[in-house]
């Protein structure tokens, strides 16, 4: 990376909207500025915002990377490595200009602290790096909380055009305060494991994961997740775990708690050097699942991921 490049600074200010127009103006506003700069821009919001962006843009659309949000970011910890440091990656030698919105009206209680906290370790994933994310937060349909979160997770904000600095920007908090521990699922299946039951408590898995609806790639995708998460139990967490599978709301829910401690909060979300061996089972997780909540903490840690049947 280029000196001039290694010196801009990292910016990350947080949009507020409350109307379809004022969000494509805002949008189309920071992408053209882009465009104009010669940087590569990524555009990665949710479907029905991204038709607004590339429907204004017309012609110019064709210069940028679009990614629906909603898929893409369907697992808010999979956004960081998957979309944002993979684009930044790839332009290693010029500063980036991305629109990330990971958070839209719809996402569920059981979604947002995943969320929450990937907005805060932005900030961490992005340390010293030229490249400025844009996030978009809809003030007519996100909960007060959810505002009031972005407020701490934003270094800058933007609200009718104009730009500030916010007074209570503690990314560091939103990530401890989120750090929730995950009540026991009442009826689950279980297993407690060693390192000599590893082909059992994954035969368990799979079994359980099958009589609860998981077919073909769901189905494989639990077999890696659980195979994962469960040697890193025996290798980092202990040398033991306890896994526990059941079916909540259209999902299969697949628990490992054992007595690790994550001590990066970027495990699994820090994509690996390309010669690095190991520390890839946490982001592999992330990929393969919907949805992963962590919690960690001198007792022990608890990885819960959940795919849909």
């Amino acid at each position: 990376m280029s000196a001039a490049v290694a010196d801009e600074a990292f910016e990350h200010p947080a949009l507020f909207y409350s109307s379809k127009q004022e969000y494509t103006e805002q949008t189309v506003a920071f992408v053209r500025e882009g465009l104009a700069a010669g940087e590569p821009v990524a555009v990665a919001v949710p479907g029905p915002n991204l038709e607004l962006i590339k429907t204004a843009l017309a012609a110019s659309a064709e210069d940028l990377l679009l990614v629906d949000m909603e898929r893409a970011g369907r697992n808010p910890g999979r956004i960081i490595p998957g979309v944002l440091r993979h684009f930044a990656d790839a332009h290693a030698e010029a500063r980036v200009r991305i629109i990330g919105e990971p958070i839209w009206a719809g996402r569920s209680p059981v979604e947002y602290p995943a969320c929450a906290q990937h907005e805060a370790l932005i900030n961490a994933a992005f340390e010293g790096r030229a490249a400025i994310i844009l996030c978009p937060y809809d003030e007519s349909r996100l909960e007060e909380q959810v505002l009031a979160d972005a407020r701490i997770t934003h270094p800058t904000l933007i609200r009718a055009g104009q730009e500030e600095v916010s007074d209570v920007y503690d990314w560091q908090e939103v990530v401890a305060r989120y750090n929730q521990a995950l009540p026991p699922a009442p009826h689950a299946a279980t297993f407690s494991y060693e390192a000599e039951d590893l082909p059992r408590v994954r035969h368990f898995a799979v079994e359980q994961a099958v009589r609860l609806g998981l077919t073909g790639g769901r189905l494989q995708d639990a077999q890696l997740a659980v195979a994962e998460l469960t040697t890193n139990s025996v290798l980092h967490g202990g040398g033991r775990g306890t896994l526990a599978i059941w079916a909540h709301d259209g999902q299969v829910v697949v628990e490992v708690r054992d007595a690790g401690h994550l001590s990066d909060p970027l495990a699994g979300r820090r994509p690996p050097q390309p010669r690095q061996i190991g520390g890839r089972g946490l982001m592999l997780v992330h990929y393969v699942s919907d949805l992963v909540r962590v919690h960690t903490g001198t007792e022990g840690t608890t990885v819960r991921f959940y795919l849909t049947i």
